[in-house]
């Protein structure tokens, strides 16, 4: 047997495996920091920032996914799925906060399950915003949001397959309940108080 050339074969496969993991990991964290920040931005208002931030994650998501092409179980180990998540989270909540259209699976290049759960913690970013607001009195557009808030909801719960095949989906599906829920009692709240708000200055006008 010539174990010397199989042992350089074993290797070689190995080291390619290794780099392409050490490069995966690398790209993806990247990926979620530019995630993370582009979110700042698109709550700070800064639209064109957090347009550029995204470009530069899809770039890098883009890039990892190359690297680990030829090593299916390391592409799948979860941290690449993690930054895909992080990426459709960022986009979604950048189309809802800036009322554009909502981009699919396909146009993010992410599986389903990173863009559900992406999806579904959009929520939390979109409960943020809402509350801002409130805070200024856009209630109109506060009722939008909480419509769309819904909506997604409503899509999140009728995917009821196995956690295996969603990346544990129905987790976040129950955050994302919780999240509306306690968003719509604020948003009540606050509708009631500016109804009675007006209907006290409109007394005192009479007055």
């Amino acid at each position: 047997m010539d174990l010397e050339s199989i042992q350089q074969s074993l290797r070689d496969e190995l080291n390619a495996k290794h780099k392409a993991r050490e490069l995966g990991i690398t790209l993806s964290r990247k990926t979620i920091r530019l995630c993370a920040n582009s979110i700042r931005s698109i709550h700070r208002g800064n639209r064109q920032e957090a347009h550029r931030l995204l470009g530069e994650a899809k770039l890098l998501l883009d890039e990892a996914a190359a690297a680990m092409q030829s090593h299916p179980d390391i592409k799948y180990a979860g941290f690449y799925h993690d930054a895909a998540k992080e990426y459709a989270e960022g986009r979604i909540t950048y189309s809802l906060i800036f009322d554009e259209q909502l981009p699919g699976p396909g146009d993010l290049g992410v599986e389903a399950p990173a863009y559900l759960k992406g999806m579904g913690e959009a929520v939390g970013e979109v409960r943020r915003h809402l509350l801002d607001l409130m805070r200024r009195g856009e209630l109109e557009r506060s009722e939008q949001l909480m419509a769309v808030m819904d909506e997604i909801y409503y899509l999140l719960i009728t995917m009821d397959y196995p956690d295996g095949m969603t990346g544990g989906l129905r987790r976040t599906t129950d955050i994302a309940r919780s999240i509306i829920e306690r968003t719509r009692g604020d948003l009540s709240t606050t509708i009631i108080q500016d109804g009675l708000r007006n209907a006290i200055e409109d007394m005192r006008d009479r007055a």
